[in-house]
């Protein structure tokens, strides 16, 4: 089954329940790694209300994991360096 379809709930091993929000310079992280055979696949989502609008943006990376509590503290890590990286800019559609 392809990860897309995991990460938006196509599967029995569905995205992870997005954990807990963390805040970052204005933004809202949430880590939702999920199962992907027997390691953790990084996955989360970058929140901002903008001119009162809520924007968000949801990624995955490549990187793999052996536990859930490391691509937890990976996805966090990896949201914080987008944001610092592109700032508001993640939010424009291609």
């Amino acid at each position: 089954m392809s990860f897309w379809k995991k990460l938006f709930g196509g599967g029995q091993d569905a995205a992870a329940t997005p954990g807990e929000p963390v805040d970052y310079k204005g933004y809202t992280i949430r880590a939702a790694p999920y199962r992907d055979g027997d390691q953790y696949q990084t996955a989360g989502s970058i929140e901002k209300e903008i001119d009162g609008v809520r924007q968000e943006h949801r990624f995955i990376r490549a990187d793999r994991h052996a536990s859930h509590e490391a691509a937890v503290s990976f996805t966090l890590d990896k949201a914080r360096q987008i944001i610092d990286l592109q700032g508001d800019r993640i939010f424009q559609q291609p």
